[in-house]
């Protein structure tokens, strides 16, 4: 009996729409990483894209559990001297919600080819409205 491969041209992409509204934005992440990859199909072959597309609504909504909104930060540097620039999570969370969420899904995809193609799959929304109602997104209820 051979091992089945899928295959990236073979697959079927659906969408699924995450709603962040009080729920930890850790979670909400790990859920739309899950679909992202791929890992909740049966099929799922770990060397191939074959992830689906996301939609999350609501991110301004989610919450940061514990101390996370003071005492976390987002720090990016320009590569010059004295170039680091550091932002508050309760900044980030106020002025760009969808920024605090696609950070933390694209932390927890591989960091490689898949997970470049897989973070590009991803919309996110800060309000409960999308643009994606044409593609028919399936509502999706994590555990």
């Amino acid at each position: 009996m051979s091992t089945y491969m899928a295959k990236k041209e073979t697959l079927e992409r659906k969408w699924y729409v995450i709603d962040a509204a009080n729920k930890p934005l850790g979670k909400t992440a790990v859920a739309a990483a899950n679909i992202l990859r791929g890992k909740h199909r049966p099929e799922f072959t770990p060397h191939v894209d074959c992830g689906e597309f996301v939609i999350i609504i609501n991110a301004g909504k989610a919450v940061l559990t514990g101390k996370k909104l003071e005492q976390k930060y987002y720090r990016r540097h320009s590569g010059y001297i004295g170039g680091l620039k550091e932002i508050q999570y309760k900044t980030l969370m106020a002025t760009k919600p969808e920024l605090a969420m696609r950070l933390a899904v694209k932390g927890m995809l591989p960091h490689n080819s898949i997970g470049d193609a897989s973070i590009t799959r991803l919309k996110v929304y800060a309000g409960p409205e999308h643009k994606q109602q044409a593609q028919k997104p399936i509502p999706y209820e994590a555990d």
